[in-house]
């Protein structure tokens, strides 16, 4: 176990990279996830079918998310082999097929859920109920915080609306309040009431001093902490956000690079530069989502509609992200994450079968960066891609292989609570070694 319930606040207010307790040494000291809400499919960007090409608009009796049987559906999108390692990506994401060499593709991952928000819940927190703690807790729980100045778990949402769950994706739980994850929003002051018209320091210093003069007299009551954790933290971002947010300083070539001066890409862009700025300040844990309720990548009726407008906004970013990070030499130490909580059906769907349903039962994440092996593919998917042909990847192995690069071992990251001793990946969970450089 890392640090036990009882020691609340204090542990967080003094953490650093020198006080963190990692169980064995770390090839990763940060994760960067990239979040496609929706539900990315696989046969059409990283999973390469040749048998759904031959075997178009015959009939597959397997049973789908809506109970509906239907006829093959080859792929919209021609598939090549990429850079030195021969990696297959299709030509929907042309940018991140440039960065083929850095990618760890993973092929056969399988969910737990068919439904948007509990499959969503379960790449965020192992479980497919809400209530339980975000990946990005449990690492901000055990490993603490690099700088004081930024929250260590922040959150950038899509500048349209909040994924499935809201802001339950990324809640502390039963963890100590202090380590949920802090949103930035889109526009606008990026964290809500953080700034102020007028001096505050007298009011926070007698705000701060009452509250702690409280805690003092009712140990371990954690929401009380966190609060008065908030109120030193708010101050402290007053001067670190404004700094952290403003995208002015970076070159021409950098705001090209990401896809400033595309009405498709900028928003994206601007979120994967602040997260790349965001890691460069030491905050721990980046999650970045690409898509949420009513503009996603859920593609039933119009797969070539939607997945061609949704890959426009995310490709080009998201490369560019990687190649930026690996320039400053931030890639080395930095495990970025790029996840979706479902993949699609081999199936058409829809009034006009050009669409595609849920599907949990195989499905495809990449990983890049810190301490995985580059340009390859592991595990693999029937000839179709309807469910994993070898070497199946559960959600709670791909997070016990997140944590394991972090130096933590996802069976000893616990907290006890309501009688058990809990933890991300619940009673189950293996690293999955073969992809470990």
């Amino acid at each position: 176990m890392m640090l036990e319930a009882g020691f609340g606040f204090g542990w967080l207010a003094t953490s650093s990279l020198d006080a963190a307790v990692p169980h064995f040494a770390a090839k990763a000291k940060r994760i960067l996830q990239v979040f496609c809400v929706g539900g990315m499919s696989h046969m059409d960007t990283f999973d390469y079918k040749p048998e759904l090409d031959k075997r178009d608009g015959k009939p597959f009796d397997m049973p789908t998310f809506f109970g509906q049987a239907g006829n093959l559906y080859a792929s919209p999108w021609k598939f090549r082999q990429r850079g030195q390692s021969g990696l297959w990506v299709s030509d929907l994401l042309p940018h991140l097929a440039q960065r083929a060499d850095q990618l760890t593709v993973i092929r056969s991952m399988v969910a737990k859920s068919a439904n948007h928000m509990p499959a969503v819940a379960q790449m965020n927190t192992g479980f497919i109920l809400t209530g339980y703690p975000a990946m990005g807790a449990w690492v901000t729980y055990g490993l603490g915080t690099e700088n004081q100045n930024l929250p260590a778990f922040v959150v950038l949402p899509d500048h349209r609306n909040y994924p499935w769950g809201g802001t339950l994706q990324w809640s502390n739980g039963f963890l100590p309040a202090t380590v949920q994850g802090t949103a930035f929003r889109g526009s606008g002051d990026p964290v809500p009431d953080l700034s102020s018209p007028f001096d505050q320091k007298r009011a926070l210093r007698w705000v701060n001093e009452t509250n702690r003069a409280y805690a003092d007299q009712h140990p371990g009551e954690s929401d009380l902490e966190a609060r008065v954790r908030s109120y030193e933290l708010a101050a402290q971002m007053q001067l670190s956000v404004p700094d952290v947010v403003n995208l002015d300083g970076e070159t021409e070539a950098t705001k090209r690079l990401y896809g400033f001066d595309q009405p498709e890409t900028s928003y994206m862009a601007r979120r994967c530069v602040l997260a790349r700025r965001l890691i460069e300040r030491g905050v721990r844990f980046v999650q970045v989502y690409h898509g949420a309720s009513g503009k996603d990548w859920d593609a039933h009726g119009d797969l070539s509609g939607n997945h061609g407008s949704m890959a426009r906004e995310y490709d080009q970013p998201v490369s560019a992200l990687l190649q930026d990070l690996e320039s400053r030499g931030l890639l080395k130490d930095t495990l970025v994450m790029g996840v979706t909580e479902f993949g699609r059906t081999p199936v058409a769907q829809g009034a006009g079968k050009k669409g595609r349903d849920h599907h949990p039962n195989c499905f495809t994440c990449w990983l890049a960066g810190a301490g995985v092996k580059p340009g390859m593919a592991y595990g693999s998917s029937d000839e179709v891609g309807y469910q994993p042909a070898e070497n199946p990847v559960t959600v709670y192995d791909f997070h016990a292989t997140a944590l394991h690069l972090l130096g933590l071992d996802h069976e000893k990251l616990t907290y006890y609570h309501n009688g058990i001793r809990r933890r991300l990946t619940d009673v189950h969970g293996h690293v999955v070694r073969p992809i470990l450089a």
